[in-house]
């Protein structure tokens, strides 16, 4: 069984609401972790920890032996801003780890890397998922666009199986998979696998770095881009634990 490290999936919302002559605002906090964890711990054997966006600066691994505790870091939802310009250097000057340097180490020794698609992941909305050129672009097994790679489908479009004999597949139906409403558009490295795509673009990319292996899952795992309707799907937790093996090579 496999030990998970999962970050992002949060957010906090700022809300101005006018009525009339009156304007008054509130604030609420929420997360989209729900579906994925279920996939992965309902009667798995595995565990998993989140940390959500605003806790990587005070709650992520502080050193590469911390880190090497996982099987598996997953980053969803979370830009690389977050990782690279905590406030203790942003506001006090200080030195510290390059977080994204400490887990391209720790897949070239052996761990897993997982990113999954959203609008602070890879590019995301206006590039500020800032994953461009960066040492997780190096590990990942797909490569970047310049800007904005969001491709949003409202009217939904539908994944396609490439590698049907592909160990994460084994269980997963091949065909008929529910719709999805967007996605990011990247490129397959050389010598990476797409295992699914969606309008002939990758999907799901599968790659190895050093002693690691990688995995570019270029949707979400929560609504908005993929529904209630895939996130509930038969084939979702299959998918998801058929990862899990491939990546710790179980």
């Amino acid at each position: 069984m496999s030990k998970i490290l999962f970050i992002g999936e949060s957010w906090m919302v700022h809300v101005q609401e006018t009525k009339g002559y009156d304007v008054f605002t509130y604030d609420y906090y929420e997360t989209a972790v729900e579906y994925i964890e279920k996939a992965l711990t309902d009667g798995t054997g595995h565990t998993f920890r989140h940390i959500p966006s605003h806790l990587v600066e005070s709650d992520f691994p502080e050193t590469k032996e911390e880190l090497a505790e996982y099987d598996v870091v997953m980053i969803s939802d979370c830009g690389a801003n977050t990782f690279n310009l905590p406030m203790s250097t942003f506001i006090r000057l200080q030195q510290n780890p390059n977080k994204l340097k400490m887990i391209q180490e720790y897949v070239n020794d052996g761990g897993a890397l997982v990113m999954i698609g959203g609008y602070l992941t890879f590019q995301g909305i206006e590039a500020k998922g800032a994953y461009k050129n960066t040492y997780i672009e190096e590990t990942l097994p797909v490569t970047l666009l310049s800007g904005d790679d969001r491709m949003e489908r409202c009217q939904g479009v539908y994944p396609r199986v490439e590698l049907p004999e592909h160990t994460i597949l084994n269980g997963v139906p091949k065909e008929n998979w529910p719709c999805i409403y967007g996605y990011n558009y990247l490129t397959a490295k050389e010598n990476a696998e797409t295992v699914v795509s969606v309008e002939g673009n990758p999907l799901i990319v599968l790659g190895t770095y050093g002693k690691g292996r990688t995995c570019a899952y270029a949707t979400d795992c929560a609504p908005h881009w993929s529904p209630v309707e895939f996130c509930t799907w038969e084939g979702y937790q299959t998918l998801w634990n058929n990862l899990m093996a491939w990546l710790t090579n179980k």
